[in-house]
């Protein structure tokens, strides 16, 4: 049985480390929404897996037990907004990982438009600056259900919580450098102007 203090991983890691087309579709995912590492990616690969493993095992058996356990297991998807009211396990094994990381409070926070970027959105949330229903959330990876999502907002003594805080605001881009800006009008002024006539060599006056 082992250990019962012993902590355990709560995730899988993918059994052959080195395919390159799941290592590039990581990297994308890690790249959209701004994850730490690719283990916040593996921990939700493991819950997708789990919630279709018995969506499976639901569809084949037919029992009062199983009805009950049908029931909760889509209202619990659809409490998280992963799935839309009236659905069916059927649905749930259509499911992908990126219906999970857009439920993270990280992407929810920049969808919501109160971070410029994922990452930004994720140092707002490790430096405590967040919080959900009155509790302070400190972790990106959070799930947030619909009712938690309507309650998403900065902690009230956080400077961030003034909308026009600078780190809220969408920065303009730079002007460009003088320099360039003169190259470019230059330029722009050679192809405008029209090519000037040769003058023709004059011709030598016999006295």
């Amino acid at each position: 049985m082992g250990d019962p203090g012993r902590q355990r991983k709560k995730y899988q890691v993918p059994s052959h480390p080195w395919r390159g087309e799941r290592i590039a579709e990581e990297n994308i995912l890690e790249k959209e929404y701004g994850t730490k590492n690719k283990t916040e990616i593996y921990r939700l690969q493991s819950l997708l897996s789990k919630f279709k493993r018995e969506a499976k095992r639901l569809i084949a058996i037919h029992t009062e037990q199983a009805e009950l356990e049908k029931k909760r297991l889509l209202s619990k998807l659809e409490s998280l907004k992963l799935l839309s009211p009236g659905a069916k396990l059927d649905n749930v094994l259509a499911m992908s990982i990126k219906d999970l990381m857009e439920r993270r409070i990280q992407t929810l926070l920049l969808r919501k438009g109160m971070a410029r970027s994922v990452k930004q959105a994720r140092q707002f949330i490790t430096h405590k600056h967040v919080m959900v229903k009155g509790k302070l959330i400190t972790s990106p990876s959070t799930l947030l259900a619909a009712d938690e999502e309507a309650t998403l907002e900065f902690v009230s003594t956080s400077a961030l919580a003034n909308p026009a805080h600078p780190e809220r605001e969408i920065k303009k881009k730079a002007e460009e450098p003088q320099k360039e800006k003169k190259k470019k009008e230059q330029g722009r002024d050679r192809q405008e102007r029209r090519p000037r006539q040769k003058r023709k060599p004059r011709e030598n006056v016999k006295q």
